[in-house]
């Protein structure tokens, strides 16, 4: 590293005027910074324009943008309690257009007096029934204590509507689009329910929802504005084709003339072999799917958006080493599995879906979905041959955090320089390849003590830096870089004794 002075304003030569100049410049201090892009659907009650990034910073903000209600106001709710200090936007996807999905839950008998209750999508709805009420007095009550609701604590609303014709209600998606199917409406059968009863409430969903959005030109909105996590409910065919051609290494945001990183990350509702099916035809490392339980309570759009913000606030820390970290058995807040646990995957069907490309959960005894393991869709490299390098997502923050954060040291060290093989004078204005070499080895070094690489050793010793053969402006390196693992896997040999041998 050269030690000569070097000025950015003030002039080398020509000045004859007394004075003491000082121009201030700033040292180059970094400080990483992650974003989080939430796209889903918003209603026609929000001020959101169709494919258009907006930063969001309170749930009122949410819900003037997005409309109260609507999905894309949820994910944002769900983002914001898994990861409170995380800079979230929002962007807003046209629904197919096709019908919404309805529901309809007919008060076929009266209910006894007392409480009935019904959960949507986990949130309780409660009503009281009296001996003076009839069916259709109970289904009144029942329509308007669900358009009313409201959860003070989580702040939670509802993804439908409801009308309500004599004993009657009729729910209505807010939303068009298959997805909806994913609402959860449950009757318990509970003594202290009394809709539960026998006879009583008959849920139906004579209308389903069909058809989804294209993310097109909601990827295309992103340019290359930071967008580290890219969080979709959309894991059809078409969509994940999109994210393939906005994440790819050739031309996309990974591509080395942008540089802009960031990732896909989505949700599939399948049965175990369906989704091992749907993760065998994939592979890609810019996108990630999760796994969701048939049955789940929580919807798949706020399932993706708890996760991946849960996931954030470790895969966003270059600075602490908490990007490299195992993050198994974190809960994430809000999302809830099946009521059953009969279809909830052992330890042999995760360890497959892992193998296949498919992110996976566990459930607690509460209900609370945990993560288990998230992987990328990338499986096998270019000779088709397995690779597990950019498996786990801690290997993808690694690399985007890792490469930004020398991209930065090089900035302050060696930007705005000539180039040249040597520097006699020792000139401030000139870097060489031993410069930059050394540029290399203390951010490298610097990201080891921060725990997102390893062997600062072996990295200085295969590191090369050179003059491009034909171009005597470039400067050419291979950079050998080394990740640190997380701990998933412990294996232990306990061995036991009655008595230790003699001389053990």
């Amino acid at each position: 590293m050269t030690n000569g002075v070097i000025f950015q304003y003030i002039p080398g030569t020509g000045l004859a005027a007394p004075g003491q100049f000082f121009e201030v410049n700033s040292g180059g201090q970094y400080q990483p910074a992650t974003r989080i892009v939430l796209q889903g659907h918003a209603t026609a009650a929000g001020s959101l324009a169709l494919d258009t990034p907006t930063p969001v910073a309170s749930q009122n903000d949410a819900d003037a943008f997005a409309g109260p209600g609507s999905m894309l106001r949820e994910m944002f709710r769900l983002a914001a309690a898994n990861a409170p200090a995380q800079p979230i936007w929002i962007e807003a996807v046209a629904d197919p257009g096709t019908p919404p999905a309805q529901w309809t839950l007919t008060v076929a008998t009266l209910p006894a007096p007392g409480q009935g209750v019904i959960e949507i999508c986990g949130r309780q709805i409660a009503i009281a029934v009296s001996t003076t009420d009839t069916t259709a007095t109970v289904a009144a009550s029942l329509g308007a204590a669900i358009n009313a609701f409201y959860d003070t604590l989580t702040n939670a609303m509802l993804p439908l509507t409801a009308t309500v014709a004599t004993n009657v209600v009729t729910l209505l998606a807010r939303h068009a689009g298959a997805i909806m199917n994913d609402v959860d409406i449950y009757n318990s059968t509970a003594p202290s329910n009394v809709l539960g009863a026998t006879g009583v409430l008959t849920v139906a969903q004579p209308v389903l929802g069909t058809g989804t959005p294209t993310l097109s030109s909601a990827l295309a909105a992103l340019g290359d504005d930071p967008a580290d996590f890219v969080v979709s409910p959309f894991s059809d065919a078409i969509n994940l084709a999109a994210a393939t051609i906005a994440f790819n290494d050739t031309s996309g945001r990974w591509a080395w003339s942008r540089q802009s990183y960031g990732h896909y990350w989505s949700v599939s509702t399948s049965a175990f072999s369906a989704l091992t099916t749907l993760g065998l035809g994939l592979n890609d490392r810019h996108q990630l799917l999760i796994g969701r339980f048939p049955g789940s309570v929580t919807p798949s759009w706020e399932w993706v958006a708890g996760r991946a913000a849960l996931e954030s606030t470790w895969l966003s820390d270059v600075t602490t080493g908490n990007v490299s970290r195992n993050q198994t058995g974190r809960i994430v807040q809000g999302v809830r599995g099946p009521r059953s646990r009969s279809g909830l995957w052992n330890y042999s069907a995760r360890n497959t879906l892992l193998n296949s490309g498919i992110s996976t959960s566990t459930i607690d005894t509460s209900g609370n979905v945990m993560i288990d393991k998230t992987v990328t869709c990338y499986r096998v490299g270019t000779s088709g041959q397995p690779d597990t390098v950019f498996r786990d997502i801690q290997a993808i923050y690694q690399a985007a955090g890792g490469i930004q954060y020398i991209r930065a040291m090089l900035a302050v060290e060696q930007g705005q320089k000539a180039f040249a093989a040597s520097n006699p004078g020792n000139l401030a204005a000139i870097s060489t390849p031993s410069d930059i070499k050394g540029t290399f080895v203390h951010a490298y070094t610097d990201l080891v003590n921060r725990g997102v690489f390893q062997d600062a050793d072996t990295f200085t010793r295969n590191l090369i830096v050179q003059a491009n053969a034909s171009n005597p402006a470039r400067c050419d390196v291979l950079a050998p870089i080394e990740r640190v693992n997380p701990l998933d896997i412990l294996a232990v040999n306990a061995t036991f004794y009655q008595a230790y041998p003699p001389g053990f």
